[in-house]
């Protein structure tokens, strides 16, 4: 039990003003039934949650990013749609486990939080000066004790129930990596057999050319899961689906992440799609690609953590919006 009840009072005795003082918006007159509808075991969020553009979409009111950082999180949470988060700030640094349980408090029970572990982890020696999240002069790149006790351990005590997935994001890997698969499926399996068991871990790549059996071997035998990610760099995910086979999701919960839009980059997209308050490059393909996988995984009985990012199509709620209506689409009977 994570929860301490006179903390939690105190807690939203103290933000519940901030939190109602952004407030919650409505869903679209279209998905006003939608929640009752979704598929179990489907969670729907968005990577992070502090973006003013999002008034009148997941909060009622236009506030700052400093008041929805720090208080953002209890407004969303209440949205009825938005059942999870991508907590991407520990890619850059970790956090400790009091610092997760002030996340845990202040989202309802179901909720579930998709937590990137520190880049330190997921970074080779040879990228490591190209990332700001890493100290380039301490090599922790797949480091066993490192990732226990920074990493899995805070997030496991701190958000107990509520840490969906612990997700392991690795950049695009230059050579050795790239040139000889094997090397990275083989380091990466010692890597999570060595971890304990209890979370649910999630693996992301950059790079189709690990996509394989033995990739997705490697994660069944410690009962993690692969990532499916949209991005320009990777297949689709229904072509990862069929690379990798049922071995890429045989554990409980299958994260896929929705990140980029075909033929952008992130800068661009960051410029292009700001203050991400509408839909403004549309992406009917992947949308379809993955409702289609979210039906492969759920018939399975795994649930399924989708988490959008704004650069996906320019609005990350929307996508998700629309993601409901093609998945509401596909349940509907065909036409006689």
């Amino acid at each position: 039990m994570i929860l301490d009840p006179s903390t939690q009072i105190e807690l939203f005795a103290a933000g519940g003003s901030d939190v109602d003082l952004i407030g919650t918006a409505p869903l679209p007159a279209d998905l006003a039934d939608a929640p009752a509808h979704l598929p179990p075991g489907l969670k729907l969020g968005t990577s992070s949650w502090a973006f003013p553009g999002w008034a009148g979409v997941v909060y009622a009111h236009r506030a700052g990013e400093q008041l929805l950082a720090r208080a953002g999180l209890g407004a969303y949470a209440r949205h009825a749609l938005l059942g999870a988060v991508g907590l991407d700030r520990t890619f850059y640094a970790p956090l400790s486990a009091e610092e997760f349980r002030r996340y845990a408090w202040i989202v309802p029970s179901d909720f579930r939080f998709v937590v990137k572990a520190h880049a330190a982890l997921t970074t080779p020696v040879d990228r490591q000066a190209r990332n700001v999240a890493v100290t380039p002069d301490v090599d922790r790149f797949l480091d066993v004790r490192y990732a226990i006790e920074r990493i899995v351990t805070p997030a496991a005590e701190g958000l107990g129930d509520r840490l969906g997935a612990l997700l392991f994001q690795f950049p695009p890997l230059g050579l050795p990596y790239a040139r000889e698969p094997q090397l990275f499926v083989s380091a990466l399996g010692a890597f999570l057999e060595a971890l304990p068991r209890g979370p649910q871990y999630a693996v992301e790549i950059r790079n189709k050319e690990l996509l394989g059996p033995e990739y997705s071997d490697a994660l069944a035998r410690s009962g993690a899961t692969h990532c499916f990610n949209v991005h320009p760099r990777m297949p689709s995910v229904l072509e990862q689906a069929e690379v990798l086979g049922e071995n890429a999701w045989l554990s409980g919960a299958v994260v896929i992440r929705w990140l980029l839009h075909p033929g952008q980059d992130y800068e661009a997209a960051r410029e292009r799609y700001f203050p991400f308050d509408r839909i403004v490059d549309p992406d009917p393909g992947n949308r379809a690609a993955v409702a289609a996988l979210l039906d492969k995984i759920l018939a399975r009985g795994n649930e399924a953590l989708v988490i959008a990012n704004n650069k996906a199509e320019g609005c990350a709620p929307v996508t998700l919006f629309g993601l409901v209506r093609e998945l509401e689409r596909r349940a509907q009977p065909p036409s006689a």
